[in-house]
């Protein structure tokens, strides 16, 4: 029968690729961003988290900081990539967001699997945006346009047995000319496979737009019900569990990242399924990426290790990606 013989957890930020250099002009962006949240959830704008921080992320802005974080980061996208090399993986399932890649602004399901024989790559959140900083960043979701292999037979098994088990998942065969996956996939084609050519499936999470975003228990228990699906099937594969997305942002809140790794590592199922959803908005909410591989991994004997937790703070107001890479192992 399948088995799930590997986790991995990312982050996928477009911060991750470029230089250390360009950071604190992604915080200059954020002065703009409409989608900063404060440490209990709320609306919040940048001017008023600058005030309530003071002179205190000083220290964190320095060119040495952002070096040494950047280099952090880059060995621990290595590690991941050289985890998915030596385990050969026959099937990479992999959890993720999607923000208007896929899915227009009136048609987003909660959760979507693709089970046709192939997928397109479509970073086009990065490759055509009028951010400069997000087009120099777009190397790193893969080809617009690339073919990736769906084992579609394994995947449609997935659907039918979801929807068995209560979980309305939308589903798709065929999609659009110039459709395709976004770059919560498109980061794990282009960093993590880093040139492997592994069938995937794409499960994709509506983790940021209400009002059907799916509570964090339903994402942990839709990924217990991926295992089981798993578990059922009669051929030999061997499955690998990736989420993709997060930590906290755009305001890096690192007690609240530490209670969910925690909580990832001891697979306590009772914190990860009670985390309070208005915590999980804005881009923080791609945790629910995370919870969705836990609760897939949960009943294996595979325990996370976590490989780097860097807080990449990118201004005055405390604004920046909580990067995170871990595996289960």
């Amino acid at each position: 029968m399948a088995r799930i013989t590997l986790g991995l957890g990312t982050s996928h930020s477009p911060q991750l690729n470029t230089p250390p250099e360009t950071w604190l002009r992604h915080g200059e962006g954020d002065k703009r961003n409409p989608y900063l949240l404060d440490k209990t959830g709320k609306r919040t704008n940048w001017d008023d988290l600058a005030m309530q921080a003071g002179d205190s992320m000083a220290g964190q802005l320095t060119p040495n900081q952002h070096q040494a974080r950047f280099d952090r980061c880059n060995r621990a996208i290595a590690q991941l990539q050289s985890t998915l090399k030596e385990h050969q993986p026959d099937v990479v399932i992999v959890f993720g967001d999607d923000q208007g890649e896929l899915f227009p602004e009136d048609c987003r399901p909660a959760y979507h699997i693709h089970w046709g024989e192939e997928l397109a790559n479509m970073p086009t959140l990065y490759t055509d945006s009028p951010n400069p900083l997000w087009r120099e960043a777009a190397w790193a979701y893969g080809v617009k346009g690339a073919v990736v292999p769906v084992p579609s037979a394994f995947a449609k098994h997935l659907v039918t047995s979801l929807m068995a088990d209560g979980f309305d998942v939308a589903q798709s065969r065929h999609l659009a000319p110039g459709a395709g996956v976004g770059h919560a996939f498109g980061f794990v084609l282009g960093r993590i496979m880093n040139g492997l050519s592994i069938p995937l499936i794409p499960v994709v999470l509506n983790t940021m737009y209400g009002p059907n975003q799916p509570s964090p228990a339903r994402c942990f228990d839709l990924g217990q019900a991926i295992a089981k699906a798993v578990r059922s099937w009669p051929e030999d594969l061997r499955v690998c569990m990736v989420g993709s997305g997060g930590l906290t942002h755009f305001v890096i809140d690192e007690e609240f990242d530490g209670q969910v790794i925690s909580a990832l590592q001891a697979k306590d199922s009772e914190t990860l399924r009670s985390l309070r959803a208005e915590r999980l908005n804005s881009g923080t909410s791609e945790i629910r990426s995370w919870l969705g591989a836990a609760g897939a991994l949960q009943e294996t004997s595979l325990r996370m290790e976590l490989i780097d937790y860097v807080p990449c703070y990118r201004s005055m107001a405390g604004t920046g990606v909580a990067m995170t890479f871990a595996r289960w192992l």
